[in-house]
């Protein structure tokens, strides 16, 4: 049964979902899926296979360590499907597994995290046009100036903008920041990096 429910996990991890279902629809697909229904787990990773890979690439993984964190992130769901204490909040417990299998493969790797070459500068299914030079430049700078916040407000910007984003709850047990917190910290992050658009001339004095 674990393998093959998690082999499409991680095919699916990145896939594009709609809105996020309620705690009770969730509490039957975990509960589904606990017997044995396949159609149940492949419900659970459209709803939060996204957050798992959000998660992994707050952590700056490649693509390949990224990958494995997400295997082992679903493989410890199958595991303990029949036993969860809060069904409804897979989420939390999922982004908190995936914090914790992120940060074992970046000492698994004995590396520290990257400071930002790995990063997307468009989304994997939008085609390239040659002829956009000019946002090309653009996106390239608007990195440039994400890549020198301190690392939680990269990961915490990068699970914001997540799709379907995250709730406060999964954003709290991925990055272990208090649910209160979430907010004005997302408010610094955002001043800070207006300041680094600022700082390259990208973005007027009073922009944001």
């Amino acid at each position: 049964m674990p393998d093959t429910m998690v082999r499409p996990a991680i095919r699916a991890t990145r896939n594009t979902t709609g809105g996020r279902r309620d705690g009770a629809a969730v509490t039957r697909l975990v509960h589904a899926a606990a017997r044995g229904e396949h159609a149940a787990w492949d419900a659970l990773v459209d709803e939060f296979g996204n957050l798992v890979w959000a998660v992994t690439r707050a952590h700056r993984l490649s693509d390949a360590d990224a990958a494995d964190v997400a295997g082992a992130t679903w493989l410890a769901l199958v595991e303990n499907l029949g036993r969860l204490r809060d069904v409804e909040r897979v989420g939390a417990w999922l982004a908190t597994t995936a914090r914790r299998e992120s940060l074992r493969a970046l000492r698994r790797a004995k590396r520290q995290v990257p400071t930002g070459d790995e990063l997307d500068s468009e989304p994997a299914d939008t085609p390239h046009v040659g002829a956009d030079l000019l946002t090309e430049e653009r996106d390239a700078a608007l990195w440039r100036a994400f890549d020198r916040l301190p690392e939680r407000d990269q990961a915490l910007l990068r699970l914001l903008v997540a799709d379907p984003q995250p709730t406060y709850q999964e954003i709290s047990a991925a990055l272990q920041m208090p649910i209160g917190g979430i907010g004005p910290t997302r408010a610094r992050s955002l001043e800070r990096l207006r300041r680094e658009l600022e700082r390259d001339g990208l973005v007027a004095a009073d922009a944001f």
